[in-house]
């Protein structure tokens, strides 16, 4: 049974995402369909990027991701087809597939681009402002069935790339930044953990607000109190304890937290 998934910033509120449904499943009946998230920010492409980066690896191979976080709909930005290891991605050529790509190239698994283009695998009228209803979703039910990839456009080698907020070294640690805040206000950054193996006490600083060292989990702490912890995918996190660290920080994502060894 082909699986495709949806990743999108739609809501749930006026039926946009459950079209989607409807669409794929006019082309590919047999389709499992997943959704990933469809409350990304409105045009947050970093969110959106963050979201499909941290579930796409926990399905099988041939899956068909589409992702639709596209404030550049009807104008010249390019629909886009790919093929990242042994998964698949459908959407906006926009950055939104940036993670997965670059984790593709770091691991040297097989890749290919393609700008959709031919609009035999698209619904037959296509609107200036739904292009996830008219050309992503049909393309992705039209790979979901069979149809290869190279068949559905032309080959391109430069799809669009996010700048990616990476962690940068200091005298004392690092500055790391805030790539994602969660539905429970945690506070994940862009530094691995791994980075702090043997480092047997370290400071975490978001402005006035200080940690000192990692805690093993959540519940290791009282409720209330400001933590800091290796998240699901190893990065370090800064959480409140049945709280929300961005409402009582104030965070954002792309918020400055300097990372310090200390004595």
């Amino acid at each position: 049974m082909p699986i495709l998934t949806l990743t999108t910033d739609f809501g749930l509120k006026d039926g946009f995402a459950g079209v989607l449904k409807g669409v794929i499943w006019g082309i590919c009946p047999e389709a499992n369909i997943a959704d990933i998230s469809h409350a990304i920010a409105p045009q947050n492409v970093l969110e959106g990027a963050f979201a499909l980066w941290r579930a796409y690896a926990f399905f099988p191979s041939g899956t068909v991701h589409i992702a639709v976080v596209d404030p550049g709909v009807g104008t010249s930005r390019r629909p886009l087809a790919l093929r990242l290891g042994e998964q698949f991605f459908v959407g906006p050529d926009n950055g939104l597939f940036t993670p997965v790509l670059e984790e593709a190239e770091k691991n040297g698994w097989r890749m290919e681009f393609v700008h959709l283009t031919d609009a035999k695998y698209w619904l037959p009228s296509v609107s200036h402002t739904f292009h996830g209803r008219d050309i992503f979703a049909p393309a992705g039910a039209h790979l979901a069935k069979g149809v290869p990839l190279a068949q559905l456009g032309l080959p391109i080698s430069d799809p669009k790339r996010l700048q990616m907020p990476k962690p940068e070294r200091t005298k004392t640690g690092w500055r790391a930044h805030i790539t994602v805040i969660d539905a429970f206000g945690n506070l994940t950054t862009d530094l691995p953990a791994a980075e702090l193996v043997g480092e047997e006490s370290v400071l975490f600083r978001l402005r006035t607000s200080e940690v000192r060292g990692l805690s093993p989990s959540y519940g290791h702490r009282k409720p209330g109190e400001l933590i800091a912890l290796v998240d699901s995918e190893g990065f370090i996190e800064i959480a409140v304890v049945n709280g929300s660290a961005a409402h009582i920080l104030g965070a954002q994502v792309g918020d400055v937290i300097e990372v310090m060894s200390i004595e």
